[in-house]
């Protein structure tokens, strides 16, 4: 129970169902905030609190739980080693998989406890021979399982959505709570990466890894302007890149390439941001592995649409090829491909094939 909205009424609908719910918030930072920062944060004080206080409105038991150490070595520290690779890092994607559904399924399963219940928008599908499908929630509007993608058959078996299957809006969701007297009713959902919780990256970044003043220059390499740390920016990224002159063609440029080695940033325009293929690697599967060639769907980002690709598991790695080219698609980035609506699993992609160049662009 995070001590959102949506935790809470996932919560009482398991109760409602009849299962034995205890209630667990997470304690993820060693000097958490007393208060959230507007709508940006999770799992502060306050948030204990109110999730606390629902659990207590629900009629379970409560408990905190402090993974605060291996949430900063699982997913923090590897954030800002990420960002320092030149590459970008999903940290929800981590969390899921090394907190929520690794080190809180593993002590929940020791415990006695069958399932960790969250308030993700996404269903799991029991099949006749007692497997498990991860699918999208019924609501696209809402759908959360590009986040989940990392989650495999083991921890599937121990996995409960109560709100993926439900046709709701959020103001449902706010309705619901409200009626079953949840104080989080009218709550903000918190936005970004969680423990950043004035939305600043580059300064979080910053504080960790210090400037680093280098050059940003353009396809041919000619110099263009300056940056203070390549790990403030990211593929695909327009704005922010204080470059001091237009481009020839008055055109806006965008990041093409991020070098740690030399600390140099590489801009141009948009056309070269097509991507027309990738190589993903650390694959994981909602289930079996799939066996040769094969066409999907594919998400690249938690808010992205969809887009149709072949793809081919080859010697450990995903080789993806898309029907028509996608921009702001950068190594560190998860890509899931997806069977219709169910998840069939998730790799972190690790270099990129563009269309203009037709060479690898990775960090």
């Amino acid at each position: 129970m995070s001590g959102g909205v949506d935790s809470a009424v996932a919560a009482a609908r398991a109760a409602e169902a009849g299962h034995d719910v205890t209630g667990v918030h997470l304690a993820l930072s060693a000097n958490p905030q007393s208060f959230r920062t507007g709508a940006r944060g999770c799992c502060t004080i306050e948030d204990s609190r109110d999730a606390r206080r629902a659990a207590d409105v629900i009629g379970i038991p409560f408990y905190v739980w402090d993974l605060a150490e291996r949430f900063r070595e699982d997913v923090v520290d590897d954030f800002v080693a990420e960002y320092e690779a030149g590459r970008t890092p999903n940290p929800c994607l981590r969390c899921n998989e090394k907190i929520k559904f690794a080190a809180l399924l593993d002590k929940a399963l020791a415990l006695g406890f069958d399932a960790v219940c969250t308030g993700h928008y996404a269903t799991v599908v029991l099949k006749g021979d007692g497997s498990r499908e991860l699918h999208r929630a019924s609501d696209m509007a809402k759908d959360q399982s590009y986040v989940l993608g990392v989650l495999d058959e083991k921890q599937l078996a121990h996995a409960m959505f109560p709100l993926g299957d439900t046709l709701t809006t959020k103001e449902e969701i706010r309705a619901e709570a409200e009626r079953r007297g949840l104080a989080v009713a009218k709550k903000p959902d918190s936005h970004d990466i969680c423990f950043i919780a004035d939305g600043d990256t580059q300064g979080f970044l910053a504080s960790r890894l210090g400037k680093a003043e280098g050059d940003i220059v353009d396809e041919s390499g000619a110099k263009v302007g300056t940056h203070e740390g390549a790990y403030g920016f990211t593929i695909g990224q327009r704005k922010g890149l204080r470059i001091g002159h237009p481009a020839p063609d008055g055109k806006p440029r965008y990041v093409l390439d991020i070098s740690p080695v030399n600390n140099t940033v590489t801009v141009g325009p948009v056309e070269a941001l097509d991507v027309i293929a990738l190589t993903a690697i650390k694959p994981r599967w909602c289930g079996v592995a799939p066996a040769g060639p094969g066409t999907y769907t594919a998400q690249l980002r938690a808010h992205g649409g969809e887009t149709e690709v072949s793809a081919e598991l080859t010697g450990g790695e995903l080789r993806v090829s898309f029907a028509e080219p996608v921009r702001g698609v950068a190594p560190g980035q998860a890509i899931v491909l997806y069977d219709g609506t169910r998840v069939v699993g998730s790799a972190t992609i690790a270099t990129t094939e563009r269309a203009a160049a037709r060479t690898p662009q990775s960090a």
